[in-house]
């Protein structure tokens, strides 16, 4: 009986998925119909209501829409070009300056902002036509924006690393900030060593070194906005504030400088942030619940403990069995958007980890290191296609300017997944 539950629950969500249905509503749908092949309607539709109703009672999740609502309110406050000119100010000197500055502007705006695909419209709309006016090869240039680009999703605050600590059963989301942070950094660095190299080869030249008049306004232009970092996360690491008053923070903190320091945005603009914010929350609250009610179906008819039986029964050994989920993220991270990823996949593939010995912790990094590379991962990995529509460059021209990328963020991944201290040592270092 639970191996044909499991047959309905994939065959109804992989039909209503094939039509277009929402993914929520076929999530839903599917999980009822499997559940219904095991008990009595009004059991199976009061239990999957009740699970549904009951995933999103967290007092947790009040951080998701003011996080959203802060980061929407950056991504219209005029916030980028202020840390376009702060991050040429750390890179100018470095060389390939102007492709290093859209490295740091993607990690700084990514992190602030939330969104890689912000971050990829915002700085790479400003830097890539720079580049391309001195010289750089933009398919170049338009590499350099993608690869870059998802470090926001790792570099906290974010959303993703919110959504896994409660599907995950509560990991700490303050020591999950503090790898995903290792983990970002690194894949940044990682990309301005490469870019280094690449920048020598051409000849890029370095960008003219600024005044200290200068050097001393750009500093002080972009601190209000750096200050939301140190305020959110350092709060949260240190115990003074939780995740949910962090987000009221940087919402309250947000709204200062969009309307009143920066006035890059008149007040009147509020009512449509909150609307913009509401739909966003409303996609995801209903997706969790979908989830809740997909996570008790699994469960429920056992696919859990199959795929788990599945994947150990083709190896015990942890090496093994990580390049195997490694694999399955990335595929899935090219054809899903990361919220529902992790939504779905989280429940199926954390007990393997655990199995062999990974902490929670470790395999969300883990988790969404692999789905932010399958986002910029063909065939239709969308900041793949939003990168290079933003640098006005065909697809396989920037496919081509990747591949040395590539490369390089799959031996971070290959460190990240194998060597533990990277990304544990700050979460062990606060006591996590």
């Amino acid at each position: 009986m639970a191996g044909q539950a499991s047959l309905i629950l994939i065959s109804v969500f992989g039909f209503l998925a094939i039509l277009g249905i929402p993914l929520a509503i076929s999530l839903t749908a599917a999980a009822f119909a499997s559940v219904l092949l095991m008990v009595p309607v009004d059991m199976a539709l009061f239990t999957s209501a009740q699970k549904m109703v009951a995933s999103l009672d967290s007092f947790s999740l009040l951080a998701v829409p003011f996080f959203i609502l802060s980061g929407v309110m950056m991504n219209s406050g005029g916030i980028a070009i202020r840390l376009v000119n702060f991050a040429q100010l750390l890179a100018g000197r470095i060389p390939g300056s102007l492709a290093q500055t859209n490295i740091a502007g993607n990690m700084l705006f990514g992190c602030i902002s939330g969104s890689a695909i912000a971050a990829s419209t915002s700085i790479g709309g400003v830097m890539i036509p720079i580049q391309a006016d001195n010289g750089y090869h933009r398919p170049f240039a338009a590499a350099v924006n993608i690869a870059s680009a998802p470090t926001g999703m790792l570099i906290p605050p974010t959303t993703a690393f919110i959504i896994y600590s409660l599907v995950s059963g509560g990991t700490s989301v303050a020591a999950l900030f503090l790898g995903g942070a290792m983990a970002g950094t690194l894949w940044g660095l990682g990309l301005m060593a490469m870019t280094l190299i690449v920048a020598k080869k051409r000849g890029y030249k370095l960008a003219d070194r600024p005044t200290l008049k200068i050097a001393v306004k750009t500093t002080l232009d972009a601190i209000p906005s750096l200050l939301l970092i140190v305020f959110v996360i350092g709060g949260i690491v240190m115990g003074i504030v939780t995740p949910v008053e962090a987000s009221g923070i940087a919402v309250i903190y947000t709204m200062l400088l969009a309307f009143v320091i920066h006035r890059t945005k008149p007040i009147t603009e509020f009512p449509k942030f909150l609307l913009e914010t509401a739909e966003m929350t409303g996609a995801i609250m209903l997706l969790l619940a979908a989830s809740a009610a997909l996570s008790f179906s699994m469960a429920f008819t056992g696919i859990p403990a199959a795929v788990t039986s599945l994947v150990l029964g083709i190896s015990e050994n942890p090496i093994i069995v990580l390049l195997i989920i490694n694999v399955l993220l990335i595929v899935i991270g090219c054809f899903m958007d990361i919220g529902p990823a992790i939504l779905i996949f989280t429940p199926i593939l954390l007990p393997i980890a655990q199995q062999i010995g990974v902490d929670p912790v470790h395999f969300g990094v883990i988790m969404i290191f692999n789905l932010a590379i399958g986002t910029i991962t063909p065939p239709v990995g969308t900041g793949l296609f939003i990168g290079a529509s933003v640098a006005k460059v065909k697809v396989e021209q920037a496919i081509v300017a990747l591949l040395p990328f590539y490369a390089l963020l799959f031996v971070i991944l290959f460190l990240v997944t194998y060597w533990p201290g990277l990304t544990m040592s700050l979460p062990r270092l606060f006591g996590f």
